[in-house]
């Protein structure tokens, strides 16, 4: 799946959709963690990770842009410091001239009356107005992968963004992750249809059929929601 069918897809779905889908998919559901967020609310983003791993000097991130195709995700681990930023304004313009559809960053940024500005999707810890104060040994791989949390994250991942965070999905099972989200939306949208037309989502879901079995025979709810069709968890 190319970035453009990738953004295609995810321009319907939440990153709580997939994320259940994975769940579904029995995939591990690798989320980058929850103060990591968008500079600007509402701000989306996804295509293929475009990993930089960060040791003080910027030609890190203009290296990867050389490499990167249009609609790439600029991914920069500066391993969740929070005491420099590592990224301003000047990399979010250059990042936005190469097409990217926009950067997540294991750190900090600054600049960010120009990065809201500038509009491209930017992710990160937060901001601090510091730029790196050392310069370290660049990894020979640099550019193969990158840490977020407890996740490593390489070219055969997509990154996925909006408000409830940044979500890694591995390229290959993509197609199947995306058409199972797309089902779970579904559903949640057809039962909040009937929510807003007065059908309790208790009634829709035969929560009380559900009080009866558990009662007779060892019954998680995530089982029963699927034997009736619902959604609401995975």
């Amino acid at each position: 799946m190319d970035n453009k069918e990738t953004r295609r897809r995810f321009a319907t779905l939440s990153t709580a959709h997939v994320a259940d889908a994975c769940t579904r998919a029995q995939i591990p559901v690798r989320c980058a963690p929850a103060l990591l967020h968008a500079v600007v609310p509402g701000s989306r983003l996804a295509g293929r990770a475009s990993p930089a791993r960060h040791v003080g000097s910027v030609d890190i991130f203009l290296e990867a842009l050389e490499g990167a195709e249009r609609g790439d995700v600029l991914l920069v681990d500066n391993g969740g410091r929070l005491d420099e930023s590592c990224l301003g304004d000047l990399v979010a313009l250059e990042a936005q001239a190469a097409g990217l559809d926009g950067i997540v960053i294991w750190g900090l940024h600054r600049d960010t009356h120009d990065i809201r500005a500038i509009g491209l999707p930017v992710f990160s810890l937060g901001t601090i107005p510091t730029g790196p104060q050392h310069l370290g040994v660049r990894p020979h791989d640099a550019l193969e992968s990158a840490g977020v949390g407890d996740w490593t994250v390489g070219r055969e991942d997509l990154v996925l963004g909006d408000d409830d965070g940044v979500l890694f999905v591995p390229a290959a099972s993509a197609g199947d992750v995306l058409t199972l989200a797309e089902t779970i939306r579904d559903t949640e949208r057809r039962q909040a249809d009937l929510m807003r037309g007065g059908v309790s989502l208790r009634s829709q879901v035969q929560f009380d059929a559900y009080l009866e079995l558990r009662e007779k025979t060892p019954l998680s709810f995530r089982d029963h929601l699927r034997g009736v069709g619902g959604a609401i968890e995975e």
